[in-house]
Parts: C-alpha cells; sequence; structure tokens
C-alpha cells in the first residue's frame, strides 16, 4: 500500500512540476505541418463559426466539391478534421498546390483567421453520393474540429450553378440563386 500511494504521489508531482514548467506532452493530430503555435497550448482555443459555403453543381453524379469559409475568432489554432453530410456516403479533405491535390487529415484555421476552401484551393470532396443535386438545392454539412469549440459546426450551404465564382457574384444578401 505505501508502496502504491509513492508511486501516486511520484506521477503527481511530476504532472505538477511539469504544468509548472510548461513542460508537457505533445499529441500528434496526424495533420500535416509542425503544430507550432496551434492548439490549448499555445494561446487557447479556437472558435469557430462557417460564414459562407456553397457547392457547384457536380458534372459527375458520384462526386462534388465543396466550399465554406471558417473563422476562427479564438486564440488557439483549430484543425478541420472531416466533414459528414446524407449527401456523399463519404468526405475527404484536400489541399492543392499548383496543379498538385493531395488528400489530408486536416486543415489549420488559424487563431484569429480565417481558413477559405475555393476552386483550386483547399476544399472538401463528398464522394459516393446518393444523387445528383441541383441548382437551388440545400446540403447540410457537418464539420468536424479539434482543439476549437464549438467541436461540430452544422452549416446549410446551396447548390450553385457549375461556373459559379463568389468573387463575381454580386448579390449580398441573398444566397438562393433561384430567388
Amino acid at each position: 500500500m505505501r508502496r502504491r500511494r509513492a508511486l501516486i504521489g511520484a506521477v503527481a508531482g511530476t504532472a505538477a512540476v511539469a504544468l509548472a514548467t510548461g513542460a508537457g506532452v505533445a499529441l500528434s493530430d496526424g495533420s500535416s505541418g509542425d503544430g507550432a503555435g496551434s492548439g490549448p497550448a499555445a494561446g487557447g482555443t479556437g472558435k469557430v463559426a462557417v460564414s459562407t459555403g456553397y457547392i457547384p453543381q457536380p458534372l459527375l453524379t458520384d462526386e462534388a466539391a465543396a466550399y465554406v469559409t471558417v473563422v476562427n475568432t479564438g486564440g488557439g489554432d483549430a484543425q478541420l478534421t472531416s466533414v459528414t453530410t446524407s449527401l456523399s456516403a463519404s468526405a475527404t479533405l484536400h489541399t492543392t498546390t499548383g496543379t498538385t491535390m493531395r488528400q489530408v487529415t486536416a486543415l489549420t484555421v488559424p487563431a484569429h483567421g480565417r481558413l477559405t476552401l475555393g476552386t483550386g484551393g483547399d476544399h472538401m470532396m463528398l464522394e459516393r453520393l446518393t444523387h445528383k443535386p441541383g441548382v437551388g438545392e440545400k446540403v447540410t454539412l457537418r464539420l468536424h474540429f479539434t482543439h476549437a469549440t464549438p467541436a461540430t459546426v452544422t452549416v446549410t450551404v446551396p447548390v450553385r450553378p457549375t461556373t459559379y465564382r463568389p468573387d463575381t457574384d454580386t448579390s449580398t444578401t441573398d444566397p438562393d440563386p433561384k430567388g
């Protein structure tokens, strides 16, 4: 019994020293990058919200891209780790550099910054669609985050024409192309 108490005391003492000196254990989230300046230990937790989004009407019947802008008003970086939707059997995160697209396990939303998913850059791929969505249809996406509150953000985005580009959209209040 004494030995067990001594062991518990030693572990607790080590943890207290680690906390007091700022030492800690780093856990990998599987994302690319060095993680410097991210997460709760670097200044807080991310506080995320989705400000805009859309899905271009897909040309194919089995996959579609999805784009959103995530704003982080928190003091720490947040990680977008996955997306789920009833429109597809699976969804993956991708980044594009030049002409090379690659799947990633997470995308960083910097502290006091934003992550803009868009054509030719970071994006979500919705795979094995349940149906080909039409222009004007609304699709619910659930974005899952680590190092952020809330941990899941649900957003409903419109399906836009295949050629839609948000930087050329002149509407300011009505995201519905029909109305």
